[in-house]
C-alpha cells in the first residue's frame, strides 16, 4: 500500500530538513530546497510514492536540488552552527563533547565545493557506501572517491593540529 503524501512529509519532514541543513549549511536555505523538492513530490506523488523506497527517491531530488540551487552565493556566505542544527532538531548526544571541535568541521565542510561537499556529507553524515552516493550524485564511484579524497585533503589542509588525543575525526559527532 503507497503510503499518503501527508503520512510521507509527517515521517520525513524533519530528517530532510536536517539533511538539507547540513548540506546548504543554511537552515532558510534548506527549508526552501525542502519546500521546492516537496511541491514537485506532491505532484508526482502517484509514482513517487511506489517506488520501494520512496524516502531514498525525495533525498536524491533534495541533493539534486542543492546541487543546481541557483543562489549559490547564500550558500558560500553562510557559516553553519551547532545552534542551527540543534534549532531543526534536538542533536543525538555527542559523545566527544567537542562541541568547538565540531563547530570547526562543520564550518570547513561549508567551505568545500559542492559536489565534494555533497560526497562528505553521504559518506560521514549519512553513512553511505561509494555505490549509493554515485547514484545518489549522478556520476562514477571513482568520480565520488575523487571528491572525498580531495575533500579530505583540503579538510587536513584547512586544519591546525591539536594536541595529541585532542579533535574531531570526520564523521565523529555530526548525526
Amino acid at each position: 500500500m503507497t503510503p499518503s503524501f501527508d503520512d510521507f512529509v509527517a515521517a520525513q519532514v524533519t530528517p530532510l530538513l536536517r539533511y538539507a541543513t547540513v548540506l546548504t549549511c543554511d537552515p532558510h536555505l534548506a527549508q526552501d530546497v525542502v519546500q521546492e523538492v516537496l511541491l514537485r513530490a506532491q505532484q508526482k506523488w502517484d509514482r513517487i510514492g511506489s517506488v520501494d523506497l520512496p524516502h531514498a527517491y525525495v533525498k536524491r531530488m533534495v541533493t539534486n536540488e542543492y546541487l543546481s540551487w541557483r543562489r549559490r552565493r547564500a550558500a558560500k556566505d553562510v557559516a553553519l552552527c551547532m545552534t542551527t542544527l540543534e534549532s531543526v532538531t534536538p542533536p543525538v548526544a555527542d559523545k566527544t563533547h567537542h562541541y568547538d571541535e565540531r563547530e570547526a568541521m562543520l564550518q570547513r565542510i561549508a567551505k568545500l565545493p559542492r559536489k565534494q561537499r555533497a560526497a562528505v556529507v553521504l559518506r560521514y553524515y549519512e553513512n553511505y557506501e561509494d555505490s549509493e552516493i554515485a547514484q545518489m550524485l549522478g556520476c562514477a564511484e571513482g568520480t565520488v572517491r575523487s571528491h572525498i579524497s580531495r575533500a579530505l585533503a583540503t579538510l587536513r589542509m584547512d586544519h591546525t593540529p591539536e594536541p595529541a588525543g585532542v579533535g574531531l575525526r570526520l564523521g565523529e559527532g555530526l548525526s
